[in-house]
């Protein structure tokens, strides 16, 4: 049978007759007992060995009971500690002074040891109620750190979802828009994805889309944001990032997609992505809606010139295109995009349902 752990009690009197008076009833009650003579050797006591209960006399020198409980019931990293006044003061108004200083309960001298014994015993089955409420609470906001956490985060990739990446951008927007700081977005596609499902299954799918969130995470600055936007599309959130810069860095992750092996059961397979970049302040970017379009728009493009390239919103490669299509756009929005078929995706991976997807149209040619 398992012991039970002895409660322990501070005593805290400038007698010290006194002290071991209550220890030794109290230890006979089974309770494990520390003494103090003094309001500071009691303060250190109770750093030291802190406490179920504190018996706190009142009148003693240097530091009285008053102020030695004021500084208890004041320190933040202290749990809640029991504190019973202990006097031969009477009178109403010394009780009212103890228990506003902050005193849980009052016992008058010469104490009577069974009533001290029920208080004693009353104030520790308080502690304990306060005790396992604070414990069910800390479970609590766990489990709900633990909820918000897996309601933000993709569950195949461990990445960002969808509806992550869409709350940090408009909070990250009104950064930028606040301090007058640029940002960038990178919208990836792993290239030819269908064919990974079609020719080595789902499980190769999900193998190519794990590794391919962790190749862009890797990269990553702590500040930036990188999640599964949907199906085999990521999407990179850069605060502080002018266009130049991001351009740079979505090469840099396109190179080393381009050279990494992907490894599944049963073999090994080469894979490329694509990626748009857009960023902000730009004239043809009014807000955050149309900065997310104008980086679809070019990942677009990257994908019908040749795939494996990065394409920047509104540069060279990307207007020649456009205007060869005779698709330009005066403010950034998405062309209507129109492919046959449904996406393919691995089974496991797409979208969040009910979100809209700016990419569907062009993912069964992609």
């Amino acid at each position: 049978m398992e012991r039970k752990e002895k409660k322990r009690i501070l005593v805290v009197d400038d007698h010290e007759d006194n002290v071991e008076l209550l220890r030794a009833r109290l230890e006979a009650r089974g309770y494990e007992v520390f003494g103090a003579n003094d309001g500071q050797a009691a303060l250190d006591q109770v750093e030291h060995v802190l406490p179920d209960l504190i018996l706190l006399d009142v009148m003693m020198p240097k530091m009285d009971g008053m102020e030695v409980v004021r500084r208890l019931k004041a320190n933040p990293n202290l749990p809640f500690i029991p504190v019973i006044m202990q006097t031969a003061l009477d009178s109403t108004e010394n009780k009212v002074e103890g228990l506003d200083a902050g005193a849980d309960d009052y016992i008058t001298k010469p104490i009577n040891f069974a009533e001290l014994e029920a208080r004693v015993n009353s104030l520790l089955r308080i502690k304990k109620l306060q005790s396992d409420l604070a414990a069910r609470e800390s479970e609590l906001s766990d489990l709900n750190d633990k909820l918000r956490r897996i309601s933000l985060t993709d569950g195949l990739t461990d990445i960002d979802n969808r509806r992550s990446l869409e709350d940090r951008l408009h909070e990250m927007w009104q950064h930028s828009v606040r301090l007058h700081e640029p940002i960038a977005l990178i919208m990836c596609d792993i290239d030819k994805f269908k064919s990974v499902n079609d020719n080595f299954g789902h499980q190769a799918g999900d193998a190519v889309l794990k590794e391919v969130a962790q190749l862009l995470k890797s990269e990553a600055r702590e500040i930036d944001r990188v999640g599964r936007y949907g199906g085999e599309e990521f999407l990179l959130i850069l605060p502080g990032t002018v266009l130049d810069a991001a351009v740079t860095f979505a090469e840099r992750l396109r190179e080393k997609v381009d050279a990494h092996t992907f490894t599944y059961t049963g073999g090994t397979l080469m894979r490329t992505i694509s990626c748009g970049v857009a960023a902000s302040p730009h004239p043809r970017v009014k807000d955050q809606e149309a900065l997310l379009r104008a980086a679809d728009d070019a990942l677009y493009v990257a994908k019908e010139t040749g795939r494996n390239r990065v394409v920047r919103f509104d540069g060279a490669e990307y207007n020649a295109h456009t205007e060869s299509k005779g698709n330009e756009s005066s403010n950034g929005e998405t062309r209507v995009k129109q492919a046959a078929g449904s996406g393919g995706t691995s089974a496991s991976s797409g979208p969040p349902s009910g979100s809209k997807d700016p990419a569907a149209g062009r993912r069964a040619s992609a």
